[in-house]
């Protein structure tokens, strides 16, 4: 009996040096990653948080996690970044930086996004995350940045439509680049884009021989952007 009770404190004192190694060397190499994050070597610093964030055992793991996913975002790699400030959020909701966490989440699919005239899921997702952190944390000093963030994916998801839209028109498709048309002058919005999917509605409106259509778009355009290019080049079908 006693010397099963010594080999039980044996293993219990073994197991206590080796959590302590764990701990002394995970603090020895955050400090060097710190270290070095702070003097922007990110790709070396970056290779030692992610050995820290893999020792779950460790109370540096979730720092550690973080940083390696800022040192991807400030390394411009948004896809590797987002994945880890994901990881983040599910194996750490209690973090005390989950609130960046949350929003970089958004921040990087931005940045991951293409240009208007391509592909827009990246952006629609970009949206969605924001979204996701304006619930989540509505008093956060980050709310208007958010809100500004979701304008402009909002733009470009416009945007895209728009450059449908023009490319059905210039493949004599009416009716479908009318549909993106009609889409985005309902939305009420009074910019460049407007302006040119009206002119465009007209067009087609005007082509189709729907006078009464055509007529609508028109006031829509005369009214908005009165001095407008593309009001001077219709005016004479409504003369």
């Amino acid at each position: 009996m006693l010397k099963k009770y010594a080999w039980f404190l044996l293993a219990v004192l073994l197991a206590a040096c080796a959590r302590n190694e764990v701990a002394v060397s995970s603090a020895a190499k955050m400090q060097q990653a710190d270290e070095l994050f702070s003097r922007k070597k990110y790709s070396r610093a970056a290779l030692l948080y992610e050995d820290i964030s893999f020792e779950r055992q460790s109370a540096s793991a979730p720092v550690a996690l973080m940083r390696l996913a800022d040192c991807y975002y400030k390394m411009n790699k948004f896809t590797d970044a987002r994945l880890k400030y994901t990881a983040l959020t599910t194996s750490y909701p209690d973090f005390e930086e989950i609130e960046t966490a949350y929003f970089r989440i958004g921040e990087c699919y931005f940045e991951e996004s293409l240009k208007p005239q391509y592909d827009q899921t990246e952006t629609q997702q970009s949206i969605d995350a924001f979204r996701v952190f304006l619930d989540r944390f509505p008093n956060s000093d980050k709310y208007q940045r958010a809100i500004e963030f979701i304008r402009q994916a909002q733009t470009k998801v416009i945007q895209k439509k728009y450059h449908n839209g023009y490319i059905y028109y210039r493949m004599k498709d009416y009716s479908s680049a009318l549909m993106y048309f009609k889409e985005i002058i309902n939305l009420g919005n009074q910019d460049e884009i407007d302006r040119r999917s009206l002119y465009y509605a007209t067009r087609i409106s005007l082509y189709h021989k729907n006078r009464a259509d055509a007529e609508t778009f028109w006031n829509r355009l005369k009214s908005r952007y009165p001095d407008s290019r593309e009001t001077k080049k219709l005016a004479r079908h409504f003369s």
